[in-house]
């Protein structure tokens, strides 16, 4: 692997030519997948990554380092290790923040994104969160990163039956340095701008959003978005709320592995 690709890792399927890509979230990494695995190697071709400045692959792409990161680059991260590994197309699995990066693979890239399973999907940073983010944006030269970092997790994922996921990324998150906390912070400013814009143009890629229904924050943009896209399905994950994947693992993989199966066309 060359210094200049994110960190990544793959298991491959012994019949199977389908891959399947899985994209985390800002302070996460690919460690958040591991309920994933086991389903969905039975399936699939498997390749997650670690995105830049975080999980292993912090200490890689020093030579890259910017004052300030965009989606359009740590995007494009993502398409050289498919163009290393020789994926000219897959299926992606994104989370939180990650899917708006699988979005913007799409729209770089649409012809490499055969379906997209966007769970705990972030459309739209609504008043709540705006508000955090600019409070978070006075204070983040002042207050230690991972106070902030604790208080969104817990702000995003308040209910106790989202304990461990709050743990797993106040963990992982411990992982960044605080000037790589500084760089993805910034990347929120270019959400809202993104989002409207893919609202306004859809794609005709499947598309499955899965969220827990608890997910106050970010489910109401969804179904909004849902509405006006005649390629994507919303599925609502009972009592669950932010981090679908890790809170109700089982429902997230039977309904993300059928939902992708039945855009495989037959050989």
């Amino acid at each position: 692997m060359t210094s200049s690709l994110l960190f990544h890792k793959t298991f491959e399927h012994p019949t199977s030519d389908e891959w399947v890509v899985f994209v985390h979230g800002a302070g996460g990494s690919s460690s958040i997948w591991f309920k994933q695995i086991k389903a969905y190697k039975q399936h699939f071709n498997l390749l997650f990554v670690d995105l830049r400045g975080h999980g292993k692959s912090n200490q890689l792409l020093k030579e890259l380092i910017a004052n300030r990161y965009t989606f359009k680059e740590v995007t494009q991260d993502i398409v050289k290790v498919l163009d290393h590994l020789k994926i000219s197309s897959a299926h992606f699995v994104g989370m939180s923040l990650g899917t708006i990066i699988v979005r913007n693979i799409a729209e770089i890239s649409a012809e490499r994104v055969k379906s997209m399973v966007l769970g705990g999907a972030v459309t739209r940073l609504n008043t709540r969160s705006q508000f955090l983010v600019r409070v978070g944006g006075l204070c983040k030269h002042i207050v230690p990163y991972m106070w902030l970092y604790s208080l969104f997790a817990y702000i995003v994922m308040p209910q106790r039956t989202q304990k461990e996921s709050r743990h797993l990324f106040v963990r992982e998150a411990k992982k960044l340095c605080q000037k790589e906390f500084k760089r993805w912070f910034i990347l929120t400013s270019e959400v809202n701008p993104l989002m409207r814009y893919f609202k306004e143009r859809e794609l005709p890629i499947p598309t499955l959003y899965l969220m827990g229904e608890r997910d106050y924050m970010f489910i109401k943009p969804v179904k909004e978005m849902v509405e006006v896209h005649s390629h994507s399905q919303l599925l609502e994950i009972p009592d669950c709320g932010h981090v679908c994947n890790v809170e109700r693992p089982d429902e997230f993989n039977q309904h993300s592995i059928a939902f992708i199966k039945q855009q495989i066309k037959p050989a």
